[in-house]
Formats: C-alpha cells, structure tokens, sequence
C-alpha cells in the first residue's frame, strides 16, 4: 500500500488540475486511470480507500462521472475551493478546443475535403458507442434480474418510444423495492452541521440557475439560447450512467424533437468531442452552438451561438459541485444504504437498454442514410466493424481511431475511382 504523503499546497494541486485538463484523453475510464495514477500512486495525495470510496459515490449520481470525481478529489483534498478549481478546469480546456471546432466546422464543414473527413467519422464513433455498450453491459448485468431490468428498459425505448426520465424513476422504484433489506449505513452524519450545509445548496442552486434566469429576463423565454439551457439543466438531473447514456436522450430531443441540428450535424459533434481531452459530455457545447448558430434570432450568429454553448456548457456541469458539496459529508451513509443500492443497481441496468434504442438510432442514421432503409452504405459497415475490432482486439486510442477514419473517409470521397 502507498504511504501517502502530506496533503499537497492549493498552489501545487492548482497545478496539476490545470494541466489535468489538457491531458484527460481516453473517455471517463482512461480519465480515472489518469487520476489514480497521479493521485494515488504517484503523488500519494489520496488514499486507496478514500478513492474508491469517491469513485463509487460520484457513479451513483446523474450527469459526468469524470468531472464529478475530479471535483470529488479536488474537495477531499481542499474542501470547497479545491470542489470547484478541480470541477471547472477539468472541462474549461475542452470547452475552449471544442468552441474552435465548433466555429470550424459551420464555417467550413461543407468543404469537400472537411465533409469527406466528417463522413469517415461516422463509422469510429458508432463502432465507439458499440464498444462502450458491449462494456457497460458486461460491468452492470450480473444476474438475471438485471438482464431483465435491461431487456424491459430496450423495449420501452426501442419499440414504444418510451420517456427516458420515467424509465429510470421506474427502475428505481423497482430496485429500492427489491433491496429494501441490505446494508446498514456506516456512519451517522451527526457531525455535519445543517445550516452550514443549507446554506451551501442555496449557494450552489443560486449560481447554476442564476445564468439561466438572467437569459430569461433579457432574452424573453422562447429564445433558442433559453431553451436549450433549460433542456440541459433538466438533462443533468435525469442522465445517469455516464456521457453514453446522456448522448441517446439528448439526440433525442435535440435532433428529433427540438430540431435544433441535424442528425448528421449530431454525429459529428460526438466525433468531434472525442478527439478532445476532457468529458465526452461536453457534446451538450457542440449541440448548443450549431442550434443557435441556425436560428440565432435578432443576434449575429456568433454571438447567438457562443453565448449559448456556454449557457449549457454551465447548465451541465454546475450541478456537479451541488452533488460534490452536499453529498460528500454523507458518503459513507450513502454507500451503506441497501435501498439506494438497489435503485441506483437498477438504474445501470435500464440504462443499457437505453444504450441499445441509441445505437440502434445511430446506427441506422450512420448505416442507411437514405430513406426507405434499404441499401446500406458499404463504407460505413466495412469501415465500422474494422474500427470495432480495432477498439476491442488491438485497444487503439478513439483520438487515434477517429484519426485513421477520417482519412479514410477523405480517400474514399476525394480520390475518383
């Protein structure tokens, strides 16, 4: 076991959570290795214990895991300041490359060789959600219950197009249920003071709706930047499971509901944000910006699309720190709850089944991208499944694989034949 060392300076944490920003490639997995790496084995700066402990508190909450870790480890180690230095700068360096590739690509995206490349894309990134699904259902379905629990969850989506926010509250219900009798809590949260925590939600509630209201007031409520704020405030709440579980609800509503994007312009944003360091989450900017960038009302397009990229942006990531500060004290009450165990176990279970309805959806958009589905597109299955085996067989990096895919779709496009 590492013994660890004495808790590091403010200034020398601030360091390295700066340039933990710039270097979290590898999708939520390969960010937690990262951190386990320099925090535990390295650096020494937190505990085995202290560290698992976090990692399965953050997975049980809605929204990003990675983020809401790294927040988690920045507030063990320097209470609120630490909560918020390490929350924000582990998504601020992505949200400022992918504000670039965003204003690349609606200037220039239908540019024959920039397009070409966008379409090699299409076949990495599906080959990537399938990879993930193939591993989260391995990790979650360890008994029939949750193999029905998925099934249930799939059918309901996929066939009767049911409401993703109700799904998960069922399945909670469900497993709270048949869990009720479990595990007692560990440690009586007596210590912590309640006006002091009070005060902390209405801190954290006041500053992630503060930018919303404001937008409100100034821009009337049926603006676009309004409106997909309040969609992504409500998507935080609700999206448990990680950024493959977010994707399916929000291309939902962003691409079939809202029509804020394309289809297309939706898959070519989660390429595009997995080329970046930082949370695959940050997909929610790439959606805002191309939304209002279309329909930006009495603004320049710019402005439009900018001030709303950082509106969700903020709407996504903020309750991260409501999580962090008022649930930290109470972990390990939390952890030794049977019943919460339970719920949350269910969650994970339908939240596979949400997984299949997306790739079902992307796949199709990917595979058949003329109506009636008849004729698939021979580059995107062939190209696919060598990006699938690629991933699963020889582990290449998804940086490296969108990389390769994108030549190749350049070579397929650009090069007659």
């Amino acid at each position: 076991m590492t013994e660890l060392c004495g808790p590091p300076s403010f200034r020398e944490a601030l360091r390295f959570w700066t340039k933990l920003g710039w270097i979290a490639f590898g999708g939520p997995t390969g960010q937690i290795a990262i951190l386990h790496e320099e925090l535990v084995v390295r650096r020494a700066w937190i505990s085995e214990t202290d560290f698992l402990q976090g990692l399965n508190f953050c997975l049980m909450l809605p929204g990003p895991e990675a983020q809401q870790f790294t927040a988690y480890l920045g507030w063990r180690l320097h209470g609120v300041r630490g909560a918020l230095a390490a929350g924000i700068l582990f998504f601020l360096p992505a949200m400022v490359i992918l504000w670039g590739l965003s204003l690349i690509y609606v200037l220039f995206g239908t540019v024959p060789a920039i397009a070409a490349a966008f379409y090699g894309l299409g076949p990495a990134v599906l080959a990537i959600i399938l990879r993930a699904l193939l591993l989260l259902a391995k990790r979650t379905l360890k008994t029939p219950l949750d193999g029905l629990i998925a099934a249930v969850a799939a059918v309901l989506m996929v066939v009767l197009h049911g409401n993703y926010p109700l799904i998960v509250l069922g399945a909670a219900l469900a497993g709270a249920w048949i869990h009720r009798r479990g595990a007692e809590p560990v440690e009586s949260p007596s210590a912590i003071r309640l006006p002091a925590l009070g005060r902390t939600v209405l801190a954290c509630v006041a500053a992630w709706w503060a930018p919303l209201l404001l937008a409100g007031l100034v821009l009337g409520p049926r603006n676009i930047i309004v409106q997909e704020g309040l969609f992504f405030a409500k998507a935080a709440l609700v999206t448990f499971g990680g950024a493959y579980v977010v994707l399916p609800y929000v291309a939902h509503h962003a691409v079939a509901m809202h029509h804020w994007l394309s289809a297309g312009e939706m898959l070519h944003g989660v390429a595009l944000a997995g080329t970046i360091p930082g949370p695959l989450v940050i997909v929610v900017q790439f959606i805002a910006f191309v939304g209002a960038w279309h329909q930006p009302g009495a603004m320049p397009p710019l402005l439009a699309a900018t001030l709303a990229a950082l509106l969700a942006s903020w709407m996504t990531f903020a309750p991260s720190f409501l999580y962090i500060l008022v649930g930290g004290p109470f972990l390990r009450r939390l952890l030794g709850l049977g019943f919460l165990q339970g719920a949350l176990r269910a969650i994970s279970a339908a939240v596979i089944g949400v997984m299949i309805d997306f790739a079902i959806w992307f796949g199709g958009q990917s595979l058949f991208p003329t109506r009636p589905w008849t004729q698939p597109d021979g580059f995107v299955l062939v190209v696919g499944l060598g990006a699938l085996a690629a991933l699963i067989r020889f582990r290449i990096s998804v940086p490296a694989l969108l990389g390769v895919c994108a030549v190749l779709g350049v070579i397929y496009r650009i090069i007659p034949w």
